[in-house]
Formats: C-alpha cells, sequence, structure tokens
C-alpha cells in the first residue's frame, strides 16, 4: 500500500514537472511569437512609412512640377512673345506655361486689351484691331465672357456683343468669339476666335494653349432640331458683333 502511495506520489510530481515544463515551453513560444510579431508589426509599419514618404515626395515634385510648366517655357522651339500665327493681320503671340503673364497690354487710348499674352488678350485686340470694338467691361478672366443668365441670341451688355449659347439656333460665324468653361487644371476658362466654318466643322485660331499646344484647331459642327451645336462639351457659347 505504501509503495503505491509513493508510486502515485511520484507520478503525481513528475506529471506536475512535465505540465512546468509544457507552460515554460508554451510561455516561450508565445513570448517569440509576441516578439515576432512585433518585429513584423515594426517592420511592416516602418515599411509603409517609406512608401507613404515616397509617395507624398512624389505628389509634391508632380504639384511643384505642374505649377512651374504653367509659368515657365517648356518649349525651346518658340520664344514668350514670338508671332506664331495672325488672322485677318492680328498676330497670335506664343506665350510659354498657360500661367505665363508679361505685362499688361494697353491701346493706344489706353483701352485695355488684357494680361500678356494670354487668351483673352488675343480676342480682345483681334475685336479692337479687326472689328473697331471695345468692351464696356474690358476685364473678367475668359469664361466670365459667357452670361448663363442671358438667353440665347440676346445681347451681353458686358461685352455689348449678342450671345449665343452651345447650342444654338444661330450657326457660328466666322470672327466669332468662342467661349469655354473651366477646368480642374485651369479654372479660368478659355476663349478664341472663329478663323473659319464649314457645313459640318468650324476652325478656331487661340492663343496661350500651352507650349506645346496648337494655334488652331478644328471642331465638329451638327445640326439637330434646328439648333447649332459646336461638338466640345468646354464650349459654352459664343459672342457676336
Amino acid at each position: 500500500m505504501a509503495n503505491n502511495a509513493y508510486i502515485l506520489l511520484l507520478g503525481s510530481s513528475l506529471l506536475t514537472k512535465v505540465l512546468a515544463d509544457f507552460l515554460s515551453v508554451f510561455y516561450l513560444l508565445a513570448l517569440m511569437l509576441n516578439t515576432r510579431n512585433e518585429i513584423i508589426h515594426k517592420n511592416t509599419t516602418n515599411e509603409l512609412k517609406k512608401r507613404f514618404l515616397l509617395i507624398l515626395g512624389v505628389l509634391i515634385i508632380l504639384v511643384v512640377g505642374f505649377f512651374l510648366s504653367k509659368k515657365i517655357n517648356l518649349n525651346p522651339n518658340y520664344e514668350v512673345g514670338q508671332k506664331i500665327d495672325s488672322l485677318n493681320g492680328v498676330a497670335v503671340y506664343y506665350n510659354g506655361g498657360v500661367g505665363n503673364v508679361d505685362g499688361r497690354a494697353l491701346a493706344e487710348d489706353g483701352y485695355n486689351l488684357g494680361l500678356k499674352y494670354q487668351c483673352v488678350e488675343f480676342v480682345k485686340r483681334y475685336y479692337y484691331e479687326e472689328l473697331n470694338h471695345k468692351m464696356p467691361d474690358s476685364y473678367g478672366h475668359a469664361k466670365d465672357f459667357f452670361n448663363s443668365r442671358i438667353k440665347d441670341g440676346e445681347i451681353n451688355k458686358q461685352r455689348n456683343l449678342k450671345q449665343y449659347t452651345n447650342p444654338s439656333k444661330s450657326k457660328p460665324k466666322k470672327n466669332d468669339l468662342i467661349i469655354y468653361s473651366g477646368t480642374a487644371l485651369n479654372k479660368y476658362g478659355h476663349v478664341s476666335i472663329v478663323s473659319k466654318v464649314t457645313e459640318n466643322e468650324i476652325e478656331i485660331i487661340q492663343q496661350n494653349p500651352g507650349p506645346f499646344g496648337k494655334s488652331r484647331e478644328a471642331y465638329g459642327l451638327i445640326n439637330e432640331d434646328g439648333e447649332w451645336k459646336i461638338k466640345n462639351d468646354r464650349i459654352l457659347g459664343w459672342l457676336r458683333k
């Protein structure tokens, strides 16, 4: 009986030791796993930080590059102020970056033509020199030349010109002043002059389309239900003397 008790006691002691050793090993494994996870987490966090800083750096470079490109000349083939085209003897000048400004242009009588060599400066100089027209309001961004409150064919008093919407019952004509809406990259909009009209197309001439833009572009022209539409979603309408 004593021997049985001794055996039971010894077995219990061995079992306790085995359990204790098992728990120790389990604890060590858990500790190692936790340490490994912390290292992985730390490495992952560092990696994410590196990626974030890299992406942020690229974005900063792109934003700075974009704004610089609007101010500086990226096209070595032309110089700012160089004549690149003309319509009826009125010159179109190269401006480099679309945001570049080379002072204000004034007519001999002091009439404000606009900032050199922005798109607005060309269309106002064209209307002044070719059509002998002065706008009562000689200021404003390109998109502001169109007044959405004015009905198709009515007078735009700010510009003293008839305004037509796109689409309009009146077909575009040569010398019409085209107005474009702003975009995410150009909130000020754009303006150009109609240089040619056919049954299914118009050609425009423009100043400041960007360092690699063309001074002339063509757009499709369609007639639907008695209305003429220039196939360019940015075109709000046109003005006419």
